[in-house]
């Protein structure tokens, strides 16, 4: 949908909806704002459970921080209200927030947790099977590892060998990246499975995986 300025945006009658009951007043609003508050709050409950095994945020501290991020994805949903143009549903804007949200406090929540991490520090014997290499089937686990440093230096831009190192061989979380380095979650992801990537093919090209085997 192509707007011209002073154009009022065509939406969808939901979200249509949406924009009218988070505009009135009294308890049409109210009403409004609790429903929405709802939604968003399931949206980083299923968000934090999705990324539960590298945040290590359960049980009642996971309850808690999906409370902040719905609390503070709606008051950043309603100082933007005006800025929504209707090129996607509504919700789908909304949630948009609490992902940001999500991402920004499990990042804040492992450096809490790790304070003294550092993330160019490399512990290549902590390496996981990120390759689909079983270590009982390559009997030169050392050989292996030296192979993955190798192809690192050799294949990798600097960037991505620095996301390569903390995300994959140090194992720290992606958001935790993100929050450090103040980069783009997506951007970070795409980086490191280009590397993930540029780094299986120099493992096949020089025998160190089969290339009928399925990889990352």
């Amino acid at each position: 949908m192509t707007l011209h300025e002073g154009d009022a945006p065509i939406l969808d009658p939901a979200s249509a909806e949406w924009i009218s009951v988070l505009t009135a007043a009294g308890p049409d609003r109210e009403a409004g704002l609790v429903r929405l508050h709802g939604l968003l709050i399931r949206v980083a409950v299923h968000e934090l459970h999705r990324r539960a095994a590298s945040s290590a945020v359960v049980g009642v501290e996971l309850d808690d921080v999906a409370h902040q991020c719905a609390a503070d994805a709606m008051l950043a949903i309603l100082d933007k209200l005006d800025t929504f143009r209707g090129e996607s549903r509504f919700t789908t804007w909304a949630y948009k927030f609490v992902v940001l949200e999500v991402s920004s406090k499990l990042g804040r929540h492992y450096w809490h947790r790790h304070p003294t991490t550092v993330l160019e520090t490399e512990d290549w014997e902590r390496l996981p099977d990120a390759f689909g290499v079983d270590p009982g089937e390559h009997a030169e686990r050392a050989d292996l590892v030296k192979a993955v440093q190798r192809a690192v230096e050799e294949t990798l831009t600097d960037h991505q060998r620095r996301l390569f190192t903390a995300i994959v061989v140090n194992g720290v979380p992606l958001d935790a990246v993100v929050s450090q380095l103040g980069l783009n979650r997506n951007a970070v992801y795409k980086a490191v499975f280009d590397a993930r990537r540029k780094i299986r093919v120099f493992l096949v090209a020089n025998g160190y995986l089969d290339e009928r085997r399925p990889g990352q």
